[in-house]
Formats: C-alpha cells, structure tokens, sequence
C-alpha cells in the first residue's frame, strides 16, 4: 500500500514544469494580465502573513510573493524590516486588481513610525513584486491576474 501512494505521489510530481532550483519547490505560478508569468511564494499562515518579505536582499523581477488572507478586509501593508522597495498590488476575491502601491520604499526607522500602504478597498490578496514591475507588466486597478 505504502509503495502505491509513493508511486503516486511521484507522479504527480512528474506532472508539470519541473523546478530548477530547491527555492523553486516552493513557488507557484502566476499569469498577469498581460499574459506574463511570474513565480510566487504563498503566504497564508499568520506569522508568514506577518513576516513576508522582511529581511529578503533581493526580488528577482519575474518573482513575488502572494499574501493569501482567511477573509476579505482592508488589509494594510508596511515596510518594516522591508529591505527592497516593492510594488505591491490588492486583489479581491475573483482576482482583480482594486489598488495598486507603486515604489513603496523601505522603512529603515521605528516600527511605530513606518507608514501603512493600502488598505483603501476591500481585498482578499496581495502581490508584493519588486519595485517598477506593475508598471513594466502594465498592471491597472479592474485587470484580473490568474492563478
């Protein structure tokens, strides 16, 4: 029995794009408007919710990282401990874009004293990319992004 479920487990591996680096294992694919496709990071548990992008160095242009709430609400984003700039991008729950922060830098001072991005339309998604990448993929508030 367990040799079936291994079997099977392994074929659905097989199945699809195969990940070229380890990093890849845990990203997902995501087609933009214009038909680009970018590789994301999913963010559903609370402390990842929380964490996101903090401490990262660097963004590859054709990566990000989606922020996957448990309801729709107003969901602000900051730049705490944010080390890149970002474009960051609010979904709602058919996934369509409903706001847009572009270039939000980071915030090298107090948690306290970090302004809050977004939060201005109700969202159930958010997509964090590098900064300058809504803009070079032509991202508008109403375009649906798949996935």
């Amino acid at each position: 029995m367990r040799f079936l479920l291994l079997a099977a487990m392994l074929a659905l591996i097989s199945c699809g794009p195969k990940p070229e680096t380890i990093e890849d294992f845990s990203l997902r694919p995501l087609t933009l408007p214009g038909g680009q496709k970018i590789k994301v990071e999913m963010m559903a548990d609370n402390i990842d919710l929380i964490r996101g992008l903090m401490f990262r160095t660097s963004l590859a242009p054709d990566h990000g990282m989606l922020f996957v709430y448990p309801k729709p609400d107003r969901h602000q984003h900051w730049m705490y401990q944010v080390l890149i700039p970002l474009d960051i991008i609010w979904m709602d729950s058919n996934h369509n874009i409903v706001e847009i922060v572009a270039d939000a830098q980071p915030c090298k001072t107090q948690a306290s004293k970090c302004p809050q991005y977004g939060g201005n339309q109700i969202s159930s998604f958010v997509l964090e990319v590098a900064s300058g990448m809504a803009r070079k993929y032509g991202l508008q508030v109403s375009q649906r992004i798949q996935w």
